[in-house]
């Protein structure tokens, strides 16, 4: 079977095989399959589409690809998250203990953050000390203990995704729904959860920029993630709006143990009580009103905090920090970036935000970049306030030559007016393999 062939009937508009599937994504992982001949074949998927059963085949081959993570030696249900990424998304922080206390089983895999979205393993690295490689035996024994553990996703699952993706990023073929799917859904087989909660954002600091986008990817995902046997829900939440204050990686450690502590911001607060509660539910804990009251629980309790701080302390982490945030490491210096004129913020950008963190050290521009843990931007208003001229919208922390560069890029996604922008859904819809209930 050539690949010239694969590639031409995908052109065409066909539907493959397995072992269609199995050729190429095999033959790109032996190095037999050239870069070009794959970055073709994504191409006509980024045009043509891929068929649902098509893409649950693709993903099955993709997640066979490297380690398949058995984790039937940690006893109970285990429950995984993931979201598509955004600004401010710290909600694996706060909705991992939570669910922990809550007799829930967390062995999760997360990743690094690249571009403009953050990353569950950076932020938990900023608490000094904190280890986030851990053996299979450690990781097992330490979820086994405390009911949690999060670690650095491990560099042999799902290997054809890491290949695909790196090319997908440099031939415009990120934003095709069968391929996203496919790379998710792949790497969370692999993990070896027995059930899923999909955190789908949408809106500018998401990669789904609409919320029908946003369904379309959910009720793909929900569907292969059924179709080999795991209990799957997808919520679709609002990323036109950082969640929370905080941008930046022990910046939002700090805020989310605010949420734990019962004092965060309301926004976060009420996306992470869903978010929970649907961990929860996927467990068998209840119903979603049943188990919105296990999760405000674990917060009034302190039973989440106390979790989320057993973890830390399993893996290394001083967790002196999450009561004493003064001892984190400090930033070199701050900034104030002030209101240029009075009125509503009718827009403010999440992705130019996320980008200004970049610029400021909190994030990587590319794969290997140094991160400052203590950079970061602290948002005063957000979209929907109103402000006055000459009033803090924001402050920066970083290097001061960083400064300028970050200020021009989230400047250049504010606009302040005259009226009050209508209020956006902090979020659209929760999707199951029983359909679309919208909120």
């Amino acid at each position: 079977m050539r690949i010239y062939d694969i590639i031409a009937k995908k052109r065409d508009g066909g539907t493959h095989t397995r072992a269609e599937l199995e050729t190429l994504i095999n033959g790109y992982v032996a190095g037999d399959v050239p870069d070009y001949q794959m970055a073709a074949w994504m191409m006509a998927v980024y045009l043509r589409g891929m068929t649902d059963e098509e893409t649950a085949l693709l993903t099955d081959v993709m997640a066979h690809s490297g380690e398949m993570v058995d984790l039937s030696p940690i006893a109970g249900i285990k429950v995984d998250k993931h979201s598509t990424g955004g600004v401010g998304d710290k909600t694996t922080l706060v909705i991992a203990p939570i669910a922990a206390a809550c007799g829930v089983k967390i062995a999760k895999m997360s990743g690094r953050g690249l571009g403009h979205t953050g990353g569950t393993i950076d932020k938990m690295e900023s608490v000094p000390g904190t280890r986030t490689a851990l053996s299979q035996e450690d990781f097992f024994a330490q979820v086994n203990r405390t009911g949690i553990a999060v670690i650095g996703q491990s560099e042999n699952i799902a290997v054809a995704d890491k290949k695909m993706y790196a090319l997908r990023d440099v031939t415009a073929t990120v934003s095709c729904i069968p391929l996203i799917a496919s790379s998710i859904m792949s790497k969370k087989l692999a993990s070896g959860s027995d059930a899923i909660l999909l955190d789908v954002t949408t809106g500018t600091g998401a990669f789904m920029k609409t919320v029908e986008e946003s369904i379309q990817l959910a009720r793909l995902m929900v569907s292969i993630g059924v179709h080999h046997g795991r209990k799957v829900a997808a919520m679709i939440t609002d990323m036109d709006t950082p969640l929370g204050h905080n941008i930046g990686n022990s910046l939002e450690v700090m805020e989310s143990m605010e949420v734990l502590k019962g004092r965060g911001p309301a926004d976060l607060t009420a996306v992470c009580i869903e978010l929970a509660a649907y961990m929860l539910v996927l467990a068998g804990k209840g119903t979603p009103d049943e188990c919105r009251a296990l999760a405000r629980q674990a917060i009034a309790d302190g039973s989440a905090f106390a979790k989320c701080k057993e973890m830390f302390a399993a893996q290394g982490g001083d967790t002196r920090v999450l009561d004493d945030y003064s001892l984190f490491a400090q930033p070199a210096a701050s900034y104030e970036l002030l209101a240029g004129a009075e009125g509503y913020i009718t827009a403010n950008d999440a992705e130019k935000i996320g980008t200004a963190s970049v610029l400021l050290g909190a994030g990587r521009e590319k794969k290997g970049d140094p991160i400052d843990y203590a950079a970061g931007i602290v948002l005063h208003k957000k979209r929907g306030d109103y402000v006055r001229c000459g009033e803090s919208l924001a402050t920066f922390y970083g290097a001061p030559e960083r400064f300028a560069a970050a200020e021009a890029c989230y400047r250049s996604g504010l606009a302040i007016g005259p009226d009050k922008p209508e209020e956006l859904p902090l979020i659209y819809a929760i999707v199951t393999e029983d359909g679309v209930q919208k909120f």
